[in-house]
């Protein structure tokens, strides 16, 4: 007798050869970590680019940068949310963040290559 098992299916996978962020409640790639902006954030790695996260609407929030539209960022496989997108920011010097996110550390961990 054959015993089936579910497999995990995302919507991408990321190359094999790269260390990579994945969603620590299940396992989907996220994040190249080649797409690190910067990693001193208190909350969370800024990430130019992702995979497998899906986007909510925007709000505008005041954050301690100040005024910003965002939107939360989701997990695609287990729907978790795993932080934000900065859809606008209302301050010049903030500009550079548009179109960025924040995955929060609760959320993610290193796969594939970490020493």
């Amino acid at each position: 007798m054959v015993k089936l098992t579910k497999a995990k299916t995302f919507q991408a996978y990321l190359d094999s050869c790269h260390r990579r962020y994945s969603c620590v409640h299940c396992r989907a790639h996220l994040a190249n970590h080649d797409d690190l902006i910067s990693k001193v954030r208190l909350q969370g790695p800024f990430m130019a680019s992702g995979v497998n996260v899906g986007c909510g609407p925007a709000e505008e929030r005041l954050l301690l940068t100040g005024l910003h539209a965002v939107a939360d960022i989701y997990c695609e496989n287990c729907h978790t949310t795993l932080g934000w997108k900065y859809e606008q920011a209302f301050e010049l010097s903030q500009k550079y963040k548009e179109g960025k996110f924040i995955i929060e550390l609760s959320h993610m961990i290193k796969d594939n290559g970490w020493d």
